[in-house]
């Protein structure tokens, strides 16, 4: 494999060999360049180009959820005691993105943002939804799988959804079976209960399960999952796990598309969506040896034990939904911090084994080394910084940073991009990458010249916004590497007069809000955001209390805040 494949992909030059000549002939003509076509022929609804002559490159999109930095990250301490050989692996054969981030820190929004390629208008997670508010996709947006299948794809999906299967039914057909609720259906889902009972195993329970204390550090709070066992006490191995079983099912997807000929018909489109290392953890046997190391190597962050001195009472400089979360999912005791970084990190390891099998099987297959392959998590996760776990609408860095890595045939490999980007651009890197170009308005950009060697495009800022969740905290905020050459997050918050501002290349951030030597950078992040709200209608909402509340920041300028209709 050589830069000349790589070169074919971004120019979407024909691809010649023996896969390439196996396509059917409808399908090869389909592929005529600058062709437009729709996603719903028939209605003649989301056009799109098609920009590649030839047979497109298969593509495997893995998607974990709820990995922190602390677990993969190369500029984080913890990461070098975290064993993830298929993932670094996946890093040495591809591109890395060291500034990944989301728009929103939550399951389903984050989702809904990065199938649509656009800022997404659903603002929390279903289970925790009034009524009124949106928690699922609208039948008339379109996912960008939906443009791959329509392009010739055969698209495929594994796992969770979390934003509504209507959409993903259209998108990967009607044998698709993508479960909607927030964690996996380990105790009713037919399929693995017999894929159990196959191998004799029984349904799991918890060996050693970790619970919190709640607020009066006395009373049982949440379970955070831990450690399993079968129902009968016996070892639970981990080829009966339920994300194993996942990711065999995606290859035997594969398996069966090459032998009825599908795979030399059309290219494929599968996603394989992970819950773990998503809390309550699972972690079945065979991790044993590995604790004790981790055990070893765990430190509590700072912030831990800044909260701690500070007997678990919120800041000045703390916007007052953290008080919410940390009765929620704040952590009082020491030993259960410990055991929760542990548990997280083994539960990290095992999504690496159950991506090891995966790709060793996709190799096997003969479909590696051409094929597209892209890791990434929904959000990041708190992972005990100021004594919280989990995630939550509040603009922290840690559940704004993702993993996000592309593998692309012919590109350089193990290369470390320091650019900012964003979940949005996956949508139109993978379009890119299958000569697809959309013309909807997309918010995103294809990162495929970055990994040819490029630098990074963007017109506007990457914004990030909180809502509704097990609190409720309408927050907004941008990223921006600032006049003094650092790069930071600002975060305002509707529902506090409490203003964030982190310093991203911090391992344990601290709100720099207040500190005299920051107040340039505060206002010109503070102009930054305020220039980005206003010049989009969607955002609307969030200038007109922010031009108000950020008057004396923010450039005077003539203007009706009512909104009145005026005679152009």
């Amino acid at each position: 494999m050589d830069r000349r494949r790589f070169l074919e992909l971004a120019a979407g030059a024909t691809i010649s060999g023996s896969a390439a000549s196996a396509a059917a002939p409808a399908y090869a003509a389909a592929q005529t360049r600058g062709q437009e076509a729709f996603v719903d022929q028939r209605r003649g609804t989301a056009p799109f180009e098609r920009t590649r002559q030839g047979r497109a490159p298969n593509i495997f999109l893995i998607c974990a959820d709820m990995v922190g930095p602390d677990l993969y990250h190369p500029e984080r301490s913890f990461s070098r005691h975290v064993q993830l050989p298929a993932i670094r692996a996946l890093m040495d054969d591809g591109t890395f993105f060291a500034n990944a981030f989301c728009t929103v820190p939550l399951c389903s929004p984050s989702r809904a943002s990065y199938l649509t390629g656009r800022y997404s208008y659903i603002q929390g997670n279903g289970e925790r939804a009034p009524e009124g508010l949106e928690t699922q996709l609208r039948r008339d947006d379109t996912i960008f799988p939906e443009y791959l299948k329509a392009s010739g794809y055969e698209t495929r999906q594994v796992g969770k959804a979390h934003v509504g299967s209507d959409k993903f039914l259209d998108a990967f057909g009607e044998n698709d079976n993508p479960w909607d609720r927030w964690s996996p259906p380990v105790f009713d889902d037919d399929g693995y209960l017999a894929y159990q009972r196959s191998l004799g195993v029984k349904p799991q329970k918890y060996s050693r399960e970790i619970v919190f204390k709640q607020q009066d550090r006395v009373s049982p709070g949440n379970s955070a999952g831990g450690w399993i066992v079968q129902e009968d006490g016996k070892a639970f191995p981990f080829e009966a796990h339920y994300s194993y079983y996942l990711a065999k099912r995606a290859v035997d997807t594969l398996r069966n598309y090459m032998e009825n000929g599908t795979a030399a018909r059309h290219p494929v489109y599968l996603q394989l969506d992970i819950f773990d290392p998503h809390q309550p953890f699972s972690i079945p046997s065979g991790f044993e040896e590995r604790e004790k190391e981790l055990r070893a190597a765990v430190k509590l962050p700072a912030s831990y034990e800044r909260a701690v001195q500070n007997n678990f009472k919120r800041e000045a400089n703390e916007p007052e939904i953290l008080n919410v979360y940390r009765r929620y999912w704040g952590i009082y005791d020491a030993k259960a911090l410990v055991d929760y970084r542990v548990a997280y990190a083994l539960q990290m390891e095992l999504v690496d084994r159950v991506i090891g099998y995966f790709l060793s099987e996709v190799t096997k297959l003969g479909l590696y080394d051409e094929s597209v392959v892209a890791f990434i998590s929904d959000h990041g996760e708190m992972n005990g910084r100021r004594a919280m776990v989990d995630k939550g609408v509040y603009l922290y860095p840690d559940v704004l940073r993702v993993p996000m890595i592309f593998k692309v045939p012919g590109a350089a490999k193990g290369r470390v991009v320091q650019d900012t980007v964003s979940l949005l651009d996956l949508s139109q890197t993978l379009l890119d990458v299958a000569g697809v170009r959309p013309e909807a308005m997309m918010d995103g950009v294809s990162l495929l010249p970055v990994i040819g060697g490029g630098n990074v495009e963007r017109a506007n800022r990457l914004l990030f916004f909180g809502g509704w969740h097990v609190g409720v905290n309408f927050a907004c905020g941008l990223e921006r590497r600032t006049s003094d050459g650092r790069h930071y997050v600002y975060a305002y918050n509707c529902s506090s007069p409490c203003d964030e501002l982190y310093d991203l290349d911090s391992e344990d951030a601290v709100n720099l809000i207040d500190e005299p030597q920051y107040a340039g950078v505060c206002k010109e992040m503070i102009q930054a955001l305020g220039a980005e709200l206003q010049k989009d209608p969607r955002w609307v909402g969030y200038w007109a209390e922010f031009r108000i509340a950020r008057y004396d920041d923010l450039p005077k300028m003539n203007g009706d805040m009512q909104l009145f209709t005026k005679p152009s």
